[in-house]
């Protein structure tokens, strides 16, 4: 049975090529870039800037506020918002939490219906569940046979109740694109709001949120080389007097979302972004042509890619074997996303795109990133050849 496989980042990047793993979960969580780190270390200590960037009026506030906010316009640049328009959260959980419950709750009854499908993270179907329970209705959509959600299956389920519809951007174990263009007129036509979570999203597709039909949109750090601990909620204007803060306490960023900010974290994420925005296009190219690589080299085995016929980003890769295998520890990956293995049941994405159970537990992902090598993708062909060719012990 494929598993999640212990992983630590070597210090160096000549330990990197000596390292006894190869790491293939990036859509997990991605080391934090040293440009990053550099950033961060800047903000600790007592010479750094270390001071409250949301109460104080002294020096040491006031720098590490113009730090905050100068973190604020690079997460906003890189989707094209409005600074302002930017909501710190602890990351992309909190985020979703902050749209759903903070629109539902904001209504003032538990009545109205919600649309979402059977594919997104747990954060957003842990929620909607939640909501349930108090009394709002939820479809979940059911993706066609490749993976994707289509605005024809939008349409057919709205409702005249209908205040908000919840999809992702990018899948986090398919890497299949929902058309949130499309989608996103739908919803706006029929005057609910429409909420994108877009952790797998940033730094792999370009988002042009001055443009798109969307109205919140989830940001985390960490899939993205920041740090954990640390997201954003992009609120736009429709959104902005229908939202309902969950985390009270001082009204810090906007009334929305209470607490010290941490200035440390959010410098981070958004030298993280920034960085993002600057190789974007060079790294698609590059994790294009390794993906390519590593399906040459898998090319005759008896295993098959899931979403690969709709739309996708080249950095995730679903495979499901026709036969039972087990892998090399040298190999780090998913057999399941990371809000499922505390559990080790099968992937809900996959058995809502259809496969069965067996099947299910037959499926790795490999996400490939910025760190990711031809030898890595090389080394793991030849390791997932062996696994599928070897009896099972």
């Amino acid at each position: 049975m494929s598993r999640i496989i212990p992983w630590s980042w070597p210090a160096t990047t000549a330990e990197s090529n000596t390292a006894s793993a190869l790491y293939f979960d990036y859509a997990a969580t991605t080391p934090v870039d040293e440009r990053v780190i550099a950033r961060m270390i800047d903000c600790l200590g007592q010479a750094g800037t270390f001071g409250n960037p949301a109460s104080s009026s002294h020096a040491f506030g006031q720098r590490a506020r113009a730090l905050v906010e100068r973190a604020r316009q690079q997460v906003a640049e890189l989707v094209n918002a409005r600074p302002e328009q930017i909501v710190w959260t602890s990351g992309a959980t909190e985020s979703n939490n902050l749209a759903l419950k903070g629109v539902a709750q904001a209504r003032g009854e538990p009545t109205g219906h919600i649309i979402s499908s059977r594919l997104e993270h747990k954060a957003v179907l842990d929620t909607l569940d939640q909501l349930e329970g108090h009394g709002f209705s939820v479809t979940y959509l059911t993706p066609d046979q490749d993976g994707a959600i289509t605005p024809q299956a939008l349409r057919q389920a709205l409702r005249a109740d209908t205040f908000l519809v919840s999809l992702m951007l990018v899948n986090n174990e398919l890497g299949t694109l929902t058309d949130i263009d499309a989608i996103g007129q739908i919803v706006r036509e029929h005057g609910a709001l429409f909420h994108v979570d877009a952790a797998q999203a940033t730094g792999k597709v370009d988002i042009d949120l001055a443009r798109l039909p969307v109205d919140l949109m989830s940001f985390s750090a960490h899939k993205t080389y920041g740090p954990k601990g640390i997201g954003a909620l992009y609120v736009g204007q429709r959104a902005q007097p229908r939202l309902q803060a969950q985390i009270h306490g001082g009204g810090h960023e906007q009334g929305l979302r209470s607490g010290t900010l941490a200035t440390h974290q959010i410098v981070g994420m958004g030298q993280a972004f920034a960085i993002a925005g600057q190789v974007q296009i060079e790294e698609h190219a590059r994790i294009l042509a390794l993906r390519a690589r590593l399906l040459k080299n898998l090319k005759g085995l008896p295993v098959r890619v899931n979403g690969e016929r709709t739309g996708h980003v080249p950095h995730t890769l679903s495979l499901t074997a026709d036969r039972d295998f087990s892998l090399s520890d040298e190999l780090a990956l998913s057999s399941t996303s990371a809000c499922n293995s505390a559990s080790n049941e099968p992937s809900h994405v996959l058995l809502g795109l259809g496969l069965r159970r067996a099947e299910a537990l037959r499926t790795i992902r490999l996400s490939l990133g910025r760190f990711s090598t031809e030898h890595e993708v090389d080394r793991a062909a030849t390791l997932i050849e062996d696994a599928l060719l070897l009896p099972v012990p």
